[in-house]
């Protein structure tokens, strides 16, 4: 038998994820552990896996490193982040209510909402930065490919496929409501699995990329599916509804005056775009079980 681990598993909006607090347990091979561990039917089951750590810059409190389902280590993961907040702060391993928490995409701010008896975090808001749309290395203009995925809203002509990055790199693609029986569903599991994953390994993302499919269902708010890079179809992805409420808002599609709410298929994130040119992602998280697992080998 191998060494044993206590792990905590916890989602935000249904995005879930196994977490290990790395100051009491060395992980050699996240990378394999995170295959391991995130299989549905063989380990633990979660999107992925996210570890609590020491922070290596004097500006953070504490370090997150996120691993996906598929071994490959993210920059990003917006509802992991609200999760880890709501962890130390329910744990008692922070007083705090406001966190800087140290990602491979800089150093995010979290302000945790508490509840009326002040000890259990209701909700959790995030500093997600600036977002970019040009950025080289992660997409490289559309390619022959990309166009036929090209289904603008009725609400508009001069609505795009749009690249945004927030830290990761988003491909959000607009659904015409007009032909779209239920938009509920907004799109199939198999169209989302085929056209996602094709739009995943395109040419023209030289690190892949995460792939939104949305559409407008009343005002400032939207239905988005998401196929995450590494994962597959998830629940939700927070960064992914901050790339999507940034995409309507440049379409022209939502008002920056106001909250945009993205409804995924695990629940809703409120996103702003305020005038610091941040985007502030708020939305819950919630502990799910915990357990002990059995460290793979490398």
């Amino acid at each position: 038998m191998g060494q044993k681990i206590r792990f905590t598993k916890m989602h935000g909006a249904g995005n879930d994820y196994i977490y290990v607090d790395t100051l009491k347990y060395d992980i050699p091979h996240p990378s394999a552990a995170s295959i391991a561990w995130s299989n549905r039917h063989m380990g633990i089951g979660s999107d992925g896996l996210v570890l609590i750590g020491k922070p290596t810059v004097k500006d953070a409190d504490y370090r997150m490193r996120i691993f996906n389902a598929d071994g490959s280590e993210a920059m990003m993961c917006g509802n992991a982040s609200r999760c880890i907040g709501k962890y130390l702060f329910e744990k008692k391993l922070t007083e705090k209510t406001e966190l800087r928490l140290e990602t491979l995409s800089g150093i995010k701010v979290l302000q945790l909402h508490l509840s009326a008896d002040t000890k259990h975090v209701d909700s959790v808001t995030v500093d997600m930065l600036e977002p970019k749309f040009d950025v080289k290395e992660q997409y490289q203009g559309a390619s022959p490919n990309l166009v036929p995925y090209h289904l603008p809203l009725e609400t508009s002509n001069d609505v795009h496929p749009t690249f945004v990055s927030m830290g990761n790199p988003h491909f959000v693609i607009f659904l015409d409501q007009s032909k779209i029986d239920d938009t509920k569903q907004l799109i199939t599991d198999t169209d989302l699995t085929v056209i996602g994953k094709a739009l995943e390994h395109d040419s023209a993302f030289p690190e892949r990329c995460n792939i939104e499919f949305a559409c407008l269902t009343g005002a400032n708010h939207l239905r988005t599916r998401v196929w995450e890079r590494g994962s597959g179809i998830t629940m939700a992805c927070g960064t992914g509804a901050c790339a999507t409420a940034t995409a309507a808002i440049k379409n022209n599609i939502a008002d920056r005056s106001k909250p945009v709410e993205i409804e995924m298929d695990g629940g809703t994130l409120s996103i702003e775009w305020k005038d610091d040119n941040h985007i502030y992602m708020t939305g819950p998280a919630a502990f799910a079980f915990e357990g002990e697992v059995e460290l793979p080998e490398g």
